[in-house]
């Protein structure tokens, strides 16, 4: 499979960017992530930063990467569909363990059940602006389903917005004591996340899938149109983008992150928005790639999206020590919990650089690759 190093790049700066927003899930009771009023009005500190991070990060550093895995599946399809069958059937279970095991927020469970069920449509699509359109209309169903749900929901919050004291302490315990409690507990909530997924994200990931997966068989995913091309693309998407996930951010704010409108309604212009902001980041990076190509910093980031994979997980793992194992869990704001984020971004890129200086692929990338093809094999 060739490489690009505008798509490790951009892999790189997305699997480093969703840290901002996993860093509350991470250290926060899950309501945070969300809702930053889930213990009361938050500081004006901490309001500027979640306005910030819900209007650059969040949704859309994970559409990046829906868009880069529909690119990941063209670029795999020479292989055959076994070969992508079984590849995708062992990132499920990748994140299965991942989800009961370590952390509750996997996205590799929904990345691969969502691939097995859109693969084949991009194998077999011989019209790429059908392609596109058909993802666009995927994307749109799965926010109209958010309407739908922000429509019959009642109007009092559950633990999962407003939790009550007990449930706080609750689920503190739970994250502190680990071992066979928090799995369990993450256990428990497998059936919760595959419902949200069969019901409403899933097809807003699958609608990226295809997407990206189009754009690449057009070339506009590989960097093939002019920078004024792409130019022009960033410079329409960006303040559209920011403009619609602005006007949810500003209602927010102003209704007081009350449940009624901010837990369904006022989450819909984000998730409007996030593709556009996605494909404007991407464009971006496109349209000014001939400079940044030269930066060191870009070299890096290439090198973290080249082993995106291993990346994800070590994030886990050094999250789950400082937060679960050395207790630092519900002891930091939103605003420190930022501060921890470029610690971890550092573990990722000197791990990225030493590992590449003596392999060609990160532990995991060839641990997948290897056990799809012994399956495929046999």
């Amino acid at each position: 499979m060739p490489r690009y190093p505008q798509i490790d790049c951009l892999r790189g700066l997305a699997i480093l960017g969703i840290l901002l927003l996993n860093i509350v899930s991470f250290g926060l009771p899950a309501a945070a992530y969300l809702n930053p009023a889930w213990h009361g009005l938050p500081s004006t500190g901490e309001t500027v930063l979640w306005a910030v991070l819900n209007l650059f990060a969040q949704m859309k550093f994970l559409s990046v990467l829906g868009l880069l895995f529909g690119a990941g599946i063209v670029f795999q399809l020479p292989r055959g569909p076994s070969w992508i069958r079984h590849r995708l059937l062992w990132l499920v279970l990748f994140g299965l363990l991942h989800g009961i095991l370590l952390w509750q927020g996997d996205i590799l469970l929904a990345w691969g059940l969502t691939g097995l069920a859109v693969h084949r449509v991009i194998a077999q699509s011989q019209d790429n602006a059908s392609l596109l359109r058909t993802g666009i209309l995927f994307y749109l169903f799965g926010v109209g389903l958010l309407a739908v749900y922000a429509a019959i929901s009642g109007h009092t919050p559950g633990s999962d917005w407003l939790p009550q004291p007990a449930e706080i302490e609750a689920e503190r315990t739970v994250k502190l004591a680990g071992g066979w409690l928090a799995i369990d507990d993450r256990f428990a909530q497998l059936d919760g996340r595959l419902a949200a997924l069969l019901t409403q994200y899933g097809w807003e990931l699958a609608g990226l899938m295809l997407t990206g997966a189009a754009l690449t068989r057009k070339g506009w995913m590989l960097g093939q149109r002019t920078p004024e091309h792409y130019r022009r693309c960033y410079q329409i998407l960006l303040p559209a983008g920011l403009l619609i996930t602005g006007l949810g951010t500003v209602l927010q704010y102003f209704t007081g992150w009350d449940f009624r409108w901010s837990g369904f309604w006022l989450q819909i212009p984000g998730e409007l928005a996030s593709p556009l902001l996605a494909v404007g980041y991407i464009a971006l990076l496109h349209a000014h790639w001939q400079r940044l190509s030269t930066w060191r910093i870009t070299a890096s980031l290439t090198q973290v999206g080249r082993m995106a994979f291993s990346n994800y997980l070590l994030q886990t793992v050094v999250c789950t020590v400082i937060f679960s194992v050395m207790g630092y869990f519900m002891q930091l704001t939103r605003l420190q919990l930022l501060a921890v984020v470029p610690l971890v971004w550092l573990v990722n890129l000197v791990f990225s650089s030493l590992w590449l200086r003596h392999f060609r692929q990160g532990p995991l990338e060839s641990a997948w690759r290897w056990l799809t093809a012994w399956t495929t094999r046999s």
